[in-house]
């Protein structure tokens, strides 16, 4: 293993313990990215997802970067090397996944950038931790096996934290959240189409809020 990886994993964790929820956003216009992450951080979720999964996502990584005070950027979707290393050019702090390849993982041991894989079953998240990831993606948290199944994986796995993703709401948030190997859950609700589309940027800093005081 590489020595920068624990050093990496430490900032990883840093990030993910900022907040109970790190806000998972698409971004469709890039005017829109700005204006949206720095109510995020004003509700209280200083990292923020940016899914690589319109063609503005990287700009609007570089946007938020250069100009979101407090926030903590990162690149979601990232499926191999070049999304990787676009991501890491953009000015991201942190990169997340949905799972994982042996590609994807070479690269990111010769990156810099902190890195979030996936895993959905035991052995994946036993791959990942013998790579030196400790923190993880679980993914689709809900699909996948949902509490009972991340519960069960607290006693056989106790070094592996996950921030988990994936069909999680607000109603449901907080149960996840007290899960023993959970520290953070992954949402989409935060930033629903119809108000990222109407600019009103007040709700969602007041659905932030909310998601921040899930584990006060």
């Amino acid at each position: 293993m590489s020595t920068a990886m624990p050093a990496r994993q430490q900032t990883m964790e840093t990030i993910l313990r900022r907040a109970p929820v790190v806000p998972v956003v698409i971004v469709h216009e890039l005017a829109q990215a700005v204006p949206l992450a720095r109510a995020l951080v004003a509700g209280g979720l200083p990292a923020v997802e940016i899914t690589l999964r319109t063609p503005v996502a990287l700009d609007a990584i570089r946007a938020i970067a250069n100009e979101v005070d407090g926030v903590a950027v990162g690149a979601g979707t990232v499926l191999n090397a070049a999304d990787l290393l676009a991501a890491e050019k953009a000015g991201a702090c942190f990169a997340v996944s949905p799972g994982h390849s042996p590609a994807l993982l070479d690269a990111a041991d010769d990156s810099d950038l902190p890195y979030l894989p996936g895993a959905s079953t035991a052995s994946e998240a036993m791959t990942l931790l013998e790579r030196g990831y400790r923190w993880q993606k679980f993914f689709p948290a809900v699909p996948a096996g949902g509490i009972e199944f991340v519960r069960a994986l607290a006693s056989p796995l106790p070094q592996v934290g996950f921030c988990t993703t994936g069909g999680i709401g607000a109603a449901s948030a907080a149960a996840w959240l007290a899960l023993p190997n959970v520290v953070a859950v992954g949402g989409s609700w935060l930033t629903p189409m119809e108000l990222v589309a109407a600019g009103d940027w007040a709700a969602v800093e007041a659905l932030a809020r909310e998601a921040a005081a899930l584990r006060g």
